[in-house]
């Protein structure tokens, strides 16, 4: 469905959000997503998330 009204939308808007060309064998191609190194910020991110949640779950499992 699309996002606008029916009052919103011109008469020749489709009111579907894509077409059969889109989504069937014609549709074009995905951009591949190619992978990056990882940046010293989102590292030091995850690993305090990790050590974290390491610490959590030996509080609360090491108590028992």
């Amino acid at each position: 469905m699309s996002a606008l009204s029916d009052d919103e939308r011109d008469d020749d808007e489709s009111p579907w959000r894509f077409a059969v060309d889109e989504v069937g064998e014609d549709a074009p191609e995905p951009e591949t997503i190619d992978p990056e190194t990882p940046e010293a910020e989102n590292v030091v991110f995850v690993l305090l998330g990790v050590a974290l949640s390491a610490l959590i779950f030996y509080a609360a499992f090491g108590s028992l």
